[in-house]
């Protein structure tokens, strides 16, 4: 192989990965705590997921807070993560 086939083969390797993220389907959920606060979570995993990783995480905790939550499900999910929402007015 030549410098340049190398070259062809890692771009291509490159453009397949960027393909095979940008299949995976990203969810977004709302999410309330004890605190009753309002979080908004974007999860790679669809919802019977979260429900079981949320079942797990209840076993384990006494008061639910979404931080520590999104840190537990994070180790599930490398995409799980907080969004913040503000309101825009015009």
């Amino acid at each position: 192989m030549t410098v340049a086939d190398n070259v062809v083969a890692e771009v291509l390797n490159k453009t397949a990965e960027r393909n095979n993220m940008s299949d995976k389907k990203l969810y977004y959920y709302r999410i309330f705590d004890d605190k009753e606060k309002l979080n908004y979570l974007k999860s790679s995993l669809p919802h019977d997921q979260v429900e079981h990783w949320l079942k797990e995480y209840e076993r384990t905790h006494q008061k639910y807070f979404n931080p520590e939550f999104i840190n537990f499900l994070h180790e599930h999910d490398s995409e799980a993560e907080i969004i913040e929402v503000s309101d825009i007015s015009y």
